[in-house]
């Protein structure tokens, strides 16, 4: 049997939304998420991630919906701590949902969600979540403090940020930081995943992380597919990822 705290399989998330960014520049319907979220799975993609925004900017309601009856792949549904993305969430029942902190003006997700500090108000929204069975995870910096206010709400998985290891092109100091968040995780019973910011160039030495079960990729995904194809660059971060497992 797989030890649960050192998967030997890395999985893959492929995030969607930017395919619904080029969409809505310029309205209309093409290019279609959801024909990307099936276009991952043929690429060997274990699960769809997509983001519905509290503005909007890149899926829709519409497409969630879509998704959910659309394709064979789990959907992890990002979605900030409102009442009304618990609603939408009830309402579509993903596979999962991931939390993530949101700000209008941010171009993507800055940081982590300050789970310690926003604890009381978010031990309701985890419940009702779970309580509808819905897989909920918190999208957190690989810090200790963060990490051991997720387990105290009993949550089954967290997402480390991995936007400043990816910005500081790799560096060995960062990559030690989510070393230690995901070993830390793992001995308090968290499942570990990790994404933002990684693409060819630096996502082996995260994947060579044994206690990390998940990466979601999206944004270097969908870039590269302009020139590749999505099949193509889905095909060689796969390909990356396993070579890295240890």
């Amino acid at each position: 049997m797989t030890d649960r705290l050192h998967p030997a399989l890395l999985r893959l998330g492929v995030n969607i939304d930017h395919v619904a960014t080029i969409r809505n520049a310029r309205g209309g319907i093409h290019p279609d998420p959801v024909r990307a979220a099936q276009l991952a799975t043929a690429a060997g993609a274990d699960g769809i991630t997509a983001h519905l925004r509290e503005d909007r900017r890149h899926m829709t309601d519409a497409d969630i919906a879509r998704l959910v009856g659309e394709i064979d792949l789990p959907l992890n549904l990002e979605i900030a701590a409102t009442g009304e993305m618990l609603e939408i969430a009830l309402r579509n029942r993903p596979h999962a949902a991931c939390i993530v902190p949101e700000r209008r003006a941010e171009r993507t997700t800055e940081g982590g969600l300050d789970v310690h500090g926003e604890h009381g108000s978010l031990r309701p929204f985890v419940a009702r979540l779970a309580d509808a069975g819905i897989r909920v995870s918190l999208f957190i910096a690989p810090d200790d403090r963060q990490i051991e206010a997720a387990a105290a709400l009993a949550v089954p998985v967290v997402e480390l940020h991995t936007g400043p290891y990816a910005h500081s092109d790799g560096s060995a100091d960062e990559l030690a930081r989510l070393a230690r968040a995901a070993r830390l995780a793992a001995s308090l019973g968290l499942e570990v995943h990790a994404g933002h910011g990684l693409s060819f160039a630096n996502v082996s030495p995260v994947a060579a992380l044994a206690e990390i079960a998940e990466l979601n990729i999206g944004h270097f995904l969908i870039g590269e597919a302009v020139f590749t194809g999505l099949e193509t660059a889905i095909a060689q971060m796969r390909r990356l990822m396993q070579a890295a497992r240890p």
